[in-house]
């Protein structure tokens, strides 16, 4: 079959499945299978396409109409311009996070000691010590197996590297699997976090892609969302160093709740970060010489 006329089919199949986007996830998992990019399907859309790539093709096809999410089809995803393996154990990379990081970065110099909270693919700590000179981190996550994907996202960036500035020091990273702070130990110039948020009764109502196939520890923020909030900056406060930062993603509707919460554990001009759609997505605050009472 042609390039062009196994799009087609595969645009027809997601479409009749109701995948709403499914003329870019048929061109990503055509390009995924046969290494091409957006421009074979508009110069080479008549190349013949391999049986075996073919074969391939289809069963990536039938797997996202049943809402497979397109990533854990790949199994990648791209994030802060670094590609980052993920699976059913972890949350996807989403863009809305990359203001997280380019919110800390604004703030990391060189040196700094970073902890990512509910660290999940690694891909917040991973991409701060990316962009960053000198810096060294611990990811942190209740989840065994996410915290091996993690590392192996470690070594993967690692390898890619052409010289020893492209990527971070991996011997400047560890992995540590904590109940939140119940294992971490020393002190940091910055804590980041993007924790589970959706409140419990929301979840039954996500889109399948997330229902059904994202990991519900990373998902569920108990009663209201924001168990984790709370417990988070309470005890960041005994870890973060005079003048560090605690950065938080939130979600969009949470901003106001998350500062009283930052300010009700004494937290300093605490700010929110909106996203490209303009909805609240961040909030932050620094830790002062002495934690309110």
């Amino acid at each position: 079959m042609e390039y062009k006329a196994l799009y087609d089919y595969g645009v027809r199949e997601l479409m009749d499945a109701g995948i709403a986007e499914s003329m870019l996830d048929a061109r990503l998992l055509l390009e995924h299978v046969c290494h091409t990019d957006r421009n074979d399907l508009l110069v080479h859309g008549e190349r013949d396409v391999p049986e075996k790539d073919q074969n391939i093709y289809l069963e990536y096809i039938e797997k996202r109409k049943r809402h497979v999410p397109l990533q854990h089809i790949t199994g990648e995803q791209e994030f802060m311009g670094l590609v980052f393996e993920v699976n059913g154990h972890v949350l996807i990379p989403r863009q809305d996070t990359e203001i997280l990081v380019e919110e800390a970065l604004r703030f990391l110099h060189d040196g700094m000691d970073i902890l990512d909270m509910c660290t999940g693919s690694g891909c917040i700590l991973l991409s701060l010590l990316h962009y960053s000179n000198g810096c060294s981190g611990v990811g942190a996550d209740i989840s065994q197996e996410a915290l091996e994907l993690a590392e192996k996202n470690a070594g993967r960036l690692a390898g890619k590297r052409e010289n020893a500035a492209d990527s971070p020091d991996h011997s400047l990273i560890r992995w540590i699997k904590s109940d939140l702070f119940e294992k971490i130990e020393g002190t940091y110039d910055m804590i980041v976090s993007n924790p589970p948020y959706i409140p419990t009764g929301v979840i039954s109502s996500l889109m399948e892609e997330v229902r059904d196939y994202e990991p519900l520890e990373a998902l569920d923020g108990k009663e209201d969302g924001l168990f984790f909030y709370r417990k988070i900056a309470a005890e960041a406060y005994r870890f973060l160093r005079n003048g560090g930062y605690l950065f938080f993603e939130i979600g969009c509707d949470q901003a106001e709740k998350v500062r009283h919460i930052m300010e009700g554990n004494g937290y300093r001009d605490i700010a929110v970060v909106k996203d490209f759609a303009g909805l609240d997505r961040v909030v932050y605050g620094w830790k002062g010489m002495e934690k309110h009472v």
